[in-house]
């Protein structure tokens, strides 16, 4: 399995359940909710048919609001979000959020049972930045690290990074992104996104 589908199985063990506003700890809400949204992709057949539309409707309502997308397109950038506009931060924050959805629904089926392993996790009581910690084995029997970096926030835990197998995913982002922003500043950047994002770049034409 290669790491763009190791990364979207990542994405797909984390949907979003109601606490009853209890704030879970992170580790907690992980697990728990890995086991709901993976019940759903093994018992849909149109989810494991590539239907778009359901695949879409998973990510919106399960997925997304995980994460949060203003840190994590704001690392991503790097050093230069400081030098785009609020209009740009947002158009980038935007067009990130769309980029992994388009990546990652495209991968959507790569899930083939594998089992998920969770480490321990040490949090103190006033810790807002943590590593969640987990393992997924595969058929090999060798497991592939996956962690997330999650930060607490007023609307609960929220993750911000997922490293795999030590790639970091907004690491990874960052070094294209700076090659973008040096060729043609902020505004090559976004259009960038949004040609990938339109279908209309070399790159998503060989996807």
């Amino acid at each position: 399995m290669n790491l763009q589908r190791i990364l979207a199985f990542a994405l797909f063990v984390l949907s979003t359940t109601v606490f009853a506003n209890e704030v879970v700890a992170p580790d907690e809400m992980i697990r728990h909710t890995a086991t709901e949204v993976l019940g759903i992709i093994k018992s849909d057949k149109d989810i494991q048919a590539g239907n778009k539309k359901k695949v879409k409707e998973l990510i919106e309502t399960k997925i997304l609001p995980q994460f949060d997308f203003t840190r994590m397109t704001r690392l991503a950038v790097g050093r230069f979000w400081n030098t785009a506009t609020p209009a740009q931060q947002q158009e980038l924050t935007n067009e990130f959020r769309s980029l992994l959805v388009r990546t990652y629904s495209a991968s959507l089926n790569s899930y083939k049972d594998q089992k998920i392993d969770y480490q321990p996790l040490r949090i103190n009581p006033s810790d807002t930045d943590v590593v969640v910690k987990t393992s997924i084995q595969q058929s090999n029997g060798r497991g592939i690290p996956i962690d997330y970096t999650v930060i607490k926030s007023a609307s609960g835990w929220k993750i911000y990074d997922i490293t795999v197998d030590g790639v970091s995913l907004v690491v990874n982002y960052r070094s294209s992104f700076a090659q973008e922003i040096n060729q043609g500043g902020i505004a090559q950047l976004i259009n960038s996104l949004k040609n990938k994002n339109n279908g209309t770049s070399a790159e998503s034409k060989k996807s």
